[in-house]
């Protein structure tokens, strides 16, 4: 088996849970499953010795979980080891699948993703989304969603929850786009219009782009900040390994911070927006290119052909992300500040600009700076893979779902 693509966390919940004998158990049952997630496959007296429980109540636990479809044995331990062997577990391929989906401004895409991290089905549609309304935009995406459920379902998989990602501000309730610009979206409740099977829960695209950044990236920090781009760019906060999502729910709106407070105007309703200097589509315009499809690969392309337009575009728009990530950085301190989205592929030519406008205007030692490893795939995969830590969280209460 190969390894878990969870990293490991303090064992238990992520949320309280009652100081009852059930709230004890189901903590419990928690703690086993993040840890056979994070090191498995492990016997039960290796869970035991991890956990600090009895052979006999971790025994009890991983019956409860195998029945529940979330363990599963994979027979006896590699021979090597003192005593008698024990049966391997592992979390299960066949049980429970989060099912997460990303409304963007020129894609809609779905995918489903199994307990142990794997990507078991996909979905992708590229339409231009910018100002239409909701409810048919939603309407597409469902259409994938059932797609992708049914093909996960195919696979003896279950889906587990929903959660999708948007380009825009989301209410505390984690189903209510405030306002998303560049869809032209206002206080749109998509709880109203997706799927009511799924257990749904809605977030900044941003905000999954760091979580999947968290618990899927190498060596990534427990605080930093997390840039992503594609038409829009956003960013989120991970502080002590946790998102930080202010009073409202709306931190992390970095394409919304002025770079120069007389520039062009925005969707927002601002002037001189990052957006406008450091978008996929302010630096095509930049370039004089008209985009396409595939607009990163455009100017990527470009850039590595020493289109002296392209590199100058991409050198301003690095400018303007030190500028911009300057207040961030001297106002949070981060360990570092991670790139994804669409700007991890155009980075080559972005950090020389962005390092250097950061290191000049930062207060202490120069932050530093890093390119996600999972590129333009981060908050779907991040989405997906919040539905998944939520089944190891609290697993009694998935498998009374089931």
């Amino acid at each position: 088996m190969s390894a878990p693509l969870h990293k490991p966390r303090p064992a238990g919940p992520g949320r309280a849970l009652p100081d009852t004998q059930q709230g004890m158990r189901r903590r419990n049952l928690a703690r086993v499953m993040h840890t056979v997630s994070a090191e498995g496959p492990l016997s039960r007296a290796a869970v035991a010795s991890r956990i600090g429980l009895t052979r006999a109540a971790v025994s009890t636990l991983v019956d409860e979980l195998i029945r529940s479809g979330l363990l599963e044995e994979l027979g006896p331990e590699r021979p090597g080891r003192v005593g008698r062997p024990g049966s391997a577990l592992a979390v299960s391929g066949h049980g429970p699948a989060g099912i997460g989906a990303e409304v963007g401004v020129d894609h809609l895409s779905v995918c489903a993703v199994d307990l142990r991290g794997q990507v078991r089905a996909r979905a992708v549609r590229h339409v231009p989304n910018r100002d239409r309304p909701a409810e048919p935009v939603l309407r597409e995406l469902t259409e994938l969603i059932h797609r992708v459920a049914a093909e996960a379902e195919g696979e003896g998989l279950w889906p587990a929850g929903l959660a999708v990602a948007v380009p825009g501000l989301v209410a505390r309730d984690a189903r209510t786009v405030v306002r998303a610009p560049n869809l032209g979206w206002l206080d749109t409740d998509l709880g109203h219009l997706l799927p009511a099977r799924f257990p749904l829960t809605v977030a900044n695209e941003a905000n999954f782009g760091a979580l999947a950044e968290l618990w899927l990236g190498e060596d990534t920090p427990r605080d930093f900040l997390h840039v992503s781009a594609k038409i829009g760019i956003g960013a989120a906060v991970v502080v002590d390994g946790r998102l930080l999502h202010g009073t409202r729910g709306f931190a992390g709106e970095l394409g919304h911070v002025p770079v120069w407070p007389d520039g062009p105007a925005c969707a927002c309703g601002g002037r001189g927006c990052l957006e406008q200097y450091a978008g996929e589509e302010a630096v095509l315009r930049a370039a004089g290119l008209d985009g396409g499809e595939d607009r990163v690969g455009l100017l990527a392309g470009r850039a590595e052909q020493d289109d002296a337009g392209v590199r100058r575009a991409l050198h301003d728009a690095g400018t303007a992300l030190g500028i911009a990530l300057t207040g961030a950085v001297n106002l949070l301190d981060p360990e570092s500040v991670v790139l994804g989205g669409a700007l991890s592929g155009l980075a080559p030519w972005l950090l020389p600009s962005l390092r250097s406008e950061l290191a000049r205007r930062t207060a202490g030692p120069a932050c530093p700076v890093s390119v996600s490893t999972l590129g333009p795939e981060g908050p779907l995969l991040g989405a997906a893979h919040s539905v998944i830590r939520g089944v190891l969280d609290d697993p009694a209460a998935v498998a009374e779902r089931a």
